[in-house]
Formats: structure tokens, C-alpha cells, sequence
């Protein structure tokens, strides 16, 4: 990078100062009593970028998701069922503190109020990036959109790699773990099934 683009170049950062001390001085205790040495040059930042990196990948314990879909919330009259599908996910393991990613596919059939569409991949995120399991991220999305729409119907499906079973225990690489949930006209087979088929097959 030339001085220039160095001189032209800001990097925005923005942490619980008191919460960034304690985790990395946690990170430090842990790195140490694992037999490393925490003053050579590779480890000597590491428990503050590692601390900084906890803060982000929990940073949903900030957000409040239901807040996030009423803030874009419109009345409309369309009855037919709205599909966002694919959505990245990233999250952490309560159990292990190992991350877990995969996608999110989400369903609702509205009842006179819509929701703007980058708002479902923003309460996913905000779930997602706390200590979790994928079950309850599952039903949390779900409960969050029928608690803010009251739609006829909330269908979600994830899933996810999960390195606590790819990295360690089991070591099983190509496992993948689904999740699902619904309310209402999902819980009707003919509606479930719909979903199901639009989330599996590309549309041309």
C-alpha cells in the first residue's frame, strides 16, 4: 500500500473498551496456560484481535430484531406467499464456542402488512450473531416475523456446517444439519410443500 492510499486509508472501529480489556486478558490466560508463549511477535497482539473478533461475531446481542422489522413495515394487500431464500448465516456454538454457517430460507404469506425484504436477512444476523444452537435460532426468526407481521403463516428452514462436529468429536466433514419451523398455513401440508419446493428448486 503506497502513503498515499496509507495516508487516504481510515480503519473505524468501535468496541466496549472495558469489556475489550477483560476478554483479552482472558484470551491471554488462555493462550498461555495452552503452553504458548504470549510475548513472541505472531501471539503478542493476538488476545486483543481475538477479543475485538468475540465482540463482532456477538455483537446481535446489540441489536433488537423485532425493532429492526417494524421499522420497515408497510401496508400492502398482496396474500400470496413471499420466499427469501439462501441467506447467509454465520454463527457460534453455545456448546463449544465454535462457529456454525450455512442458509437461511424464510416464507411468509402476509396479513395486510409487508416487511421490506433486507430486513429478514437483518434479523438473521441479529440472532445469529450470539451464542447459540441452531434449533433456537430457528424458531427465533419465526416467532420475531409472526410477532411483527401477525402474517397467516411463518415458514423457516436452516441449515447449517457445524465445526464442532467437522473439527473435533465425531470429525464427520460433510454433515449437514436442517432445521425447520412454522406457524400457520405452513403447518398445512399442501402450503408446507409449496415452500419446500420453491426453496429446493433454482427458478428459471
Amino acid at each position: 500500500m503506497t502513503e498515499q492510499l496509507m495516508k487516504n486509508y481510515e480503519k473505524i472501529e468501535n468496541y466496549d473498551l472495558n469489556r475489550l480489556t477483560t476478554i483479552s486478558d482472558g484470551y491471554a490466560t488462555i493462550i498461555t496456560n495452552l503452553g504458548e508463549d504470549i510475548s513472541r511477535e505472531g501471539l503478542e497482539k493476538t488476545p486483543e484481535r481475538a477479543a475485538k473478533a468475540m465482540q463482532f461475531l456477538t455483537h446481535g446481542y446489540e441489536l433488537d430484531p423485532l425493532e429492526i422489522l417494524k421499522s420497515a413495515m408497510f401496508t400492502e394487500d398482496h396474500q400470496q406467499m413471499i420466499v427469501v431464500k439462501d441467506i447467509e448465516l454465520y454463527s457460534m456454538c453455545e456448546h463449544h464456542l465454535l462457529p456454525f454457517f450455512g442458509k437461511a430460507h424464510v416464507a411468509y404469506i402476509p396479513n395486510g402488512k409487508i416487511v421490506g425484504l433486507s430486513k429478514i436477512p437483518r434479523i438473521i444476523d441479529a440472532f445469529a450473531r450470539r451464542m447459540q444452537v441452531q434449533e433456537r435460532l430457528t424458531d427465533q426468526i419465526k416467532a420475531c416475523i409472526q410477532e411483527a407481521l401477525n402474517p397467516m403463516g411463518v415458514a423457516v428452514v436452516i441449515e447449517a456446517q457445524h465445526l464442532c462436529m467437522q473439527m473435533r468429536g465425531i470429525q464427520k466433514q460433510n454433515s449437514f444439519t436442517t432445521t425447520s419451523s412454522f406457524t400457520g398455513a405452513f403447518e398445512q401440508d399442501k402450503t408446507r410443500k409449496e415452500f419446500i419446493s420453491l426453496i429446493s428448486n433454482k427458478l428459471s
